[in-house]
């Protein structure tokens, strides 16, 4: 184990409430769990957005407030775009969250059951788990001009792949149309 993994371990105490949530593109799915991987609660289905997320944080919060938690970690797999608007809003209450690797939740998915089976509500607890585990990363997620900046370089890049992509077409059309003029290209 790498000594930032114990480092995430160590943050989870016996005080700590865990949060999984599984991503999706209108509604997210979450569940929560103690240290010991013991479930609190029953799941919640929230949509992606405002009214959403406060509902879902006054959700972990009544959970907390009931079994006396000190800290809340929320985890959640980075899918698409649609966990940003999740992770700004956490962010801007000041919670602390992570992602996890979507391989691992795929792979640790068999755990449980033996069934590699998805569903939202299993997916939130596998989530869950694996921010137990410290198996997690906490993301950078840039503001202002860095946002900027950052939105800027991946537009260059897809700009940079079309445009190796319309070039080799272009190539190839003058190579069949034009066989011995397209030598020089």
């Amino acid at each position: 184990m790498h000594s930032t993994q114990n480092e995430r371990i160590n943050q989870i105490t016996s005080s700590t409430l865990i949060v999984g949530v599984d991503i999706a593109k209108f509604k997210h799915v979450a569940r929560a769990q103690d240290y010991r991987g013991v479930e609190l609660g029953r799941p919640i289905t929230f949509e992606n957005n405002l009214e959403g997320f406060e509902l879902f944080v006054s959700w972990f919060q009544k959970i907390s407030t009931e079994h006396d938690f000190q800290d809340v970690i929320v985890g959640m797999e980075p899918t698409g775009h649609y966990w940003l608007n999740l992770a700004h809003y956490l962010r801007e209450q000041q919670i602390t969250y992570g992602v996890v690797n979507p391989l691992h939740v795929k792979k640790s998915k068999e755990l449980d059951d033996n069934s590699p089976t998805k569903n939202d509500i299993k997916d939130a607890k596998v989530i869950a788990q694996l921010v137990k585990d410290g198996r997690y990363a906490v993301p950078s997620l840039p503001q202002g001009i860095y946002a900027e900046l950052r939105e800027a370089m991946k537009i260059r890049e897809h700009l940079t792949t079309d445009l190796c992509v319309v070039q080799a077409r272009v190539h190839k059309l003058a190579r069949s149309v034009f066989p011995r003029v397209s030598d020089g290209i």
